[in-house]
C-alpha cells in the first residue's frame, strides 16, 4: 500500500509537470530581465559615463518599480485570476523591455528599468498562489526547486546571451530580444497554461494585519532580504568587480560568472529534496552559513584566488531559495500566501536587489569593491543564527 501511496504521488507529480515548465520559462524571462543589466554595466557605465554608485542605482530604480508593483499585485489578483495576473505581467513586461532600449541618457534609462520593475512584479504572488494549488504540500520543494531553476538558468544565461548580442550590436538590443521573448510567452501561457484559474485574497487591513502580527513573517523578510543579496546583490555588481579590481577583461568575466552559475542549477534541485527531506529551517542555517563565509571569501581573495571565490559562493548562495519559499508557505493560509509573498518578497528585493547593489558600488567609489561585499558577506552569515528563531504555526516538521 505505502509503493502504490508514492506512485500515485509521483504521477500527479509527473502528470503537471508541463505546466510548471511553463511557469518556469516565464520567470526565466521575468527574472532575466532584472538582472541583465549586471553584464551590461561596464558597456553603460563607459557609453553613459557614470559613476559605479550611479551604475548600481540602475538595479535600486529596478528593485524600488518591483517593490511597488509587488505591494499592489494583491490588489490585481484579486480582481483578475492568477493565472491573468501571470499574462498581464509578462505582456507589460515585454513592451518595457522594448521601450527600454530606445532610452538615452542615465534618468530614461533609470525610468525605464524602473518600469521593468513594475511590470515583472505580479507574477511571483501568482505564480506561487498557482503551483502551491497545483502539487500537495510534501510536493512544494520539488515543484519550487524546478521554479526555482528559472532565476539560477537566468544567471548563467545572461552573460552569455549578452555576449552574443554584443558581437553584432549594442547593448540596447538585449532589452529588445527579451522584449519579445516575453511577449511570445504571454501568448503561449494565455493558450496552454494550466491553473491560477481563481482569484487572489483581496487585499485588505485584516489581511496585512495578521500578517504583520507574526513574529515569523519579519524574520523571512530579513531572510529574503539576506538570500536576495547573497545571490542578485551580489551578481549585480560583480562583473564590475572582476574587470575593474582583478584586471579582467570583459567577455571572460562574463564567461566565468556565467560557468560558475552551471552548478547551482543542480544544487537548486538538491536543495529542493533536502527541504522536504529536513525540513526548511534546517537547510537554511546551513545554506547562510556557508553562504556568508564564501562571500566573504570573494571580497578578501587575491586575483589568483578569485576564480574558485566565484565558483564556491553561488553554489552555497542557491540553497536559500526552495528552503525560503517553502518557509513563506508555511506562515500564511493557502488564500492569503499571495499576500505573504507580495509582502515579502518586496521588501527583501529593495534590500537585496536594489540597496546591496548601490551599497557595494558607494563602497567601491570610496574604498574598494572587495571591502564592501565582504561587509554584505559578514551580514549574509548572521542568516544562520537568525534562522533559529523562525517558527512555523500548524507545521509538524520544521
Amino acid at each position: 500500500m505505502t509503493c502504490n501511496k508514492q506512485t500515485d504521488a509521483q504521477e500527479t507529480f509527473s502528470g503537471r509537470i508541463t505546466p510548471l515548465l511553463l511557469l518556469t520559462s516565464i520567470f526565466f524571462i521575468n527574472f532575466l530581465a532584472r538582472i541583465v543589466l549586471a553584464p551590461l554595466m561596464p558597456s553603460v557605465e563607459s557609453d553613459l559615463a557614470i559613476s559605479h554608485a550611479e551604475a548600481g542605482s540602475l538595479f535600486l530604480a529596478t528593485s524600488l518599480g518591483y517593490f511597488i508593483s509587488l505591494l499592489c499585485s494583491g490588489f490585481i489578483s484579486s480582481r483578475l485570476t492568477h493565472k491573468q495576473t501571470i499574462i498581464l505581467s509578462a505582456l507589460a513586461l515585454g513592451l518595457a523591455l522594448i521601450s527600454t532600449s530606445f532610452c538615452a541618457g542615465l534618468w530614461s534609462i533609470r525610468l525605464g528599468v524602473f518600469m521593468i520593475g513594475i511590470a515583472a512584479g505580479p507574477y511571483m504572488p501568482s505564480a506561487i498562489a498557482t503551483l502551491t494549488t497545483l502539487f500537495k504540500s510534501r510536493q512544494w520543494g520539488r515543484a519550487i526547486a524546478i521554479h526555482e531553476l528559472a532565476p539560477n538558468l537566468s544567471f548563467v544565461l545572461a552573460p552569455l546571451i549578452c555576449e552574443v548580442v554584443l558581437y553584432w550590436y549594442s547593448w540596447r538590443a538585449v532589452f529588445k530580444v527579451l522584449g519579445i521573448a516575453a511577449l511570445l510567452l504571454a501568448l503561449v501561457f494565455a493558450r496552454f497554461g494550466r491553473g491560477g484559474e481563481f482569484q487572489g485574497e483581496p487585499v485588505g487591513y485584516a489581511s496585512f494585519r495578521n500578517l504583520l502580527s507574526k513574529p515569523a513573517f519579519w524574520i523571512m523578510v530579513i531572510l529574503f532580504s539576506l538570500g536576495i543579496s547573497s545571490t542578485l546583490g551580489i551578481y549585480a555588481m560583480l562583473q564590475l568587480y572582476l574587470v575593474t579590481e582583478h584586471g579582467m577583461e570583459r567577455n571572460w568575466a562574463n564567461t566565468l560568472i556565467a560557468l560558475s552559475r552551471v552548478a547551482g542549477i543542480g544544487v537548486t534541485l538538491a536543495g529542493g529534496w533536502a527541504t522536504d527531506r529536513f525540513g526548511p529551517k534546517r537547510v537554511l542555517r546551513i545554506g547562510f552559513m556557508l553562504t556568508g563565509v564564501m562571500t566573504i571569501f570573494i571580497g578578501l581573495a587575491s586575483t589568483s584566488w578569485i576564480t574558485a571565490a566565484v565558483f564556491l559562493q553561488p553554489v552555497m548562495a542557491v540553497c536559500f531559495f526552495p528552503a525560503g519559499l517553502a518557509a513563506l508557505s508555511m506562515v500564511s493560509s493557502s488564500r492569503e500566501r499571495n499576500i505573504a509573498v507580495s509582502l515579502t518578497v518586496p521588501l527583501a528585493f529593495m534590500v537585496g536587489g536594489g540597496a546591496v547593489p548601490t551599497f557595494i558600488g558607494f563602497i567601491a567609489d570610496v574604498s574598494s569593491f572587495g571591502s564592501g561585499i565582504a561587509l554584505v558577506g559578514g551580514a549574509i552569515l548572521m542568516g544562520s543564527f537568525i534562522s533559529g528563531y523562525l517558527k512555523f504555526q500548524g507545521q509538524i516538521r520544521e
